[in-house]
């Protein structure tokens, strides 16, 4: 059984499904949700959902103990919404074990400061066809590790930001959990 730590930074919807996915899994189980933001909507979700909670700070990422906490209690990590970069400290003690998905299809709209809405409002502006998300395995950069997998969805003149939001929070819940198990089975 593989264990997961989950490190996530904002309302925690994906988290909360990732959970709910592996609750009677026989691959692996969510161990810990770890954030930096102590006002994180995931915290409650977490909670009620039965999971152990850490909070920490950016400071801290790097730090031994910090390490030391995650390699007892993780064989994978996962961020779902998770904005802060990882310390090559963590992907050394994590080769190919840390992932993270993004709300459009890279390498279009990727980098510091591409998130969330910031995302689909570059789409929208620049009248983009479709739009999707992709999740990939971490590395020093931004949204440049190796993709995972990827799935698009068309988009309309018409379509918001907002809308486009709706669309990618859809692909995201139907797919990020699967994906997440497919790739541990082969690890």
């Amino acid at each position: 059984m593989q264990r997961i730590i989950i490190f996530a930074s904002g309302s925690g919807t994906n988290a909360e499904n990732i959970i709910d996915y592996f609750t009677n899994s026989r691959v692996a189980k969510v161990t810990y949700v770890v954030t930096n933001n102590p006002k994180a909507g995931v915290i409650e979700r977490a909670d009620r959902l039965g999971i152990d909670t850490k909070l920490f700070s950016k400071a801290e990422m790097a730090t031994t103990a910090f390490l030391e906490f995650l390699n007892k209690n993780a064989d994978f990590i996962v961020l779902a919404g998770f904005l802060l970069k990882i310390p090559d400290e963590m992907l050394r003690l994590f080769p190919d074990r840390i992932i993270n998905i993004h709300p459009a299809l890279l390498p279009k709209y990727g980098g510091k400061g591409m998130y969330g809405m910031h995302v689909h409002k570059a789409v929208v502006d620049n009248m983009e066809s479709e739009s999707g998300i992709t999740i990939h395995y971490v590395n020093e950069n931004y949204d440049e590790g190796a993709v995972i997998f990827q799935k698009a969805v068309a988009l309309t003149t018409e379509d918001t930001p907002h809308d486009v939001a709706a669309k990618i929070h859809q692909l995201e819940q139907e797919n990020f959990p699967q994906v997440i198990e497919n790739l541990l089975q082969t690890k």
